[in-house]
């Protein structure tokens, strides 16, 4: 009995501590690699105070700033914040819909009405298969950029998280104005990791993995910053279908956001 009892603690051990980890690094952490003005020494701008980041959100449909972003965004809450979302997220005719229910959940998140632009054109239309012009996306971003003075753009990265190719055609986008030097000069650029199916849906229990892989920045939300994600993501209403709801409580992207520099 003693014999058999001994390969169980073995093995249990590292569950225990995978969980006590997990624990602590929330508690603890509620982890924030970088601070806002950490994030813009990275690169040739620095700035005095928090509030002079001012960062723009770019994604796709209405949603992705809650199922994807809410980490980032509510680590970022002292610097001023803007978001532009590429669409009206009108693949089932539910365009206008989205569109209020984009605001709302904006506005729980801390993103005032005024700061949030949703555009709403022809050649950008949702679909999960469609490649937006990276021309086009790329002049309708940049003159965001330009108009709010923008220092931190944050987007998806090439795999976009869920593959979706709209999600692909923004990082290509804001890839393009980067590598051209487009940007405004000190603006940074930071996208979002994405990770294998297995990590995707371990929400809290993937916070030791994160810190054995390298990222730039890390945010892990606390269990008070988790349940405003959450009620964000209720806001969406029209989307709530059943596996949405399963997202919301099993998916990593709802409490962590790993995040690299361009």
């Amino acid at each position: 009995m003693a014999a058999t009892g001994i390969p169980f603690a073995l093995l249990l051990s590292p569950l225990v501590l995978w969980l006590v980890a997990c624990w602590w690094l929330r508690r603890s952490r509620g982890t924030m690699r970088r601070d806002c003005r950490a994030l813009l020494a990275n690169g040739r701008a620095w700035r005095e105070s928090d509030d002079a980041v001012r960062a723009l959100f770019v994604t796709a449909h209405p949603d992705d700033e809650t199922m994807f972003f809410a980490p980032s965004i509510l680590k970022l809450a002292q610097a001023r914040l803007w978001l532009l979302c590429a669409s009206t997220g009108n693949y089932y005719n539910q365009g206008a819909i989205r569109k209020e229910e984009l605001l709302q959940s904006c506005a729980t998140l801390g993103i005032p009405p005024s700061n949030v632009t949703v555009i709403d054109h022809r050649d950008l239309p949702d679909h999960p298969s469609v490649k937006w012009d990276t021309s086009l996306l790329s002049t309708l971003i940049l003159k965001h950029i330009e108009t709010n003075q923008i220092n931190l753009v944050v987007t998806f990265d090439a795999r976009g998280v869920s593959g979706h190719a709209n999600h692909k055609s923004l990082y290509a986008a804001v890839r393009y104005l980067h590598s051209e030097w487009k940007l405004p000069e000190g603006c940074q650029v930071l996208t979002l990791e994405t990770v294998s199916l297995f990590r995707k849906y371990l929400s809290i229990l993937d916070v030791p993995i994160n810190c054995l892989h390298s990222q730039d920045v890390l945010f892990v939300l606390t269990e008070e910053e988790a349940e405003l994600a959450k009620r964000a993501m209720w806001c969406h209403r029209s989307q709530l279908l059943w596996f949405r709801r399963l997202y919301v409580f099993f998916s990593r992207y709802m409490v962590i956001n790993s995040l690299h520099f361009l």
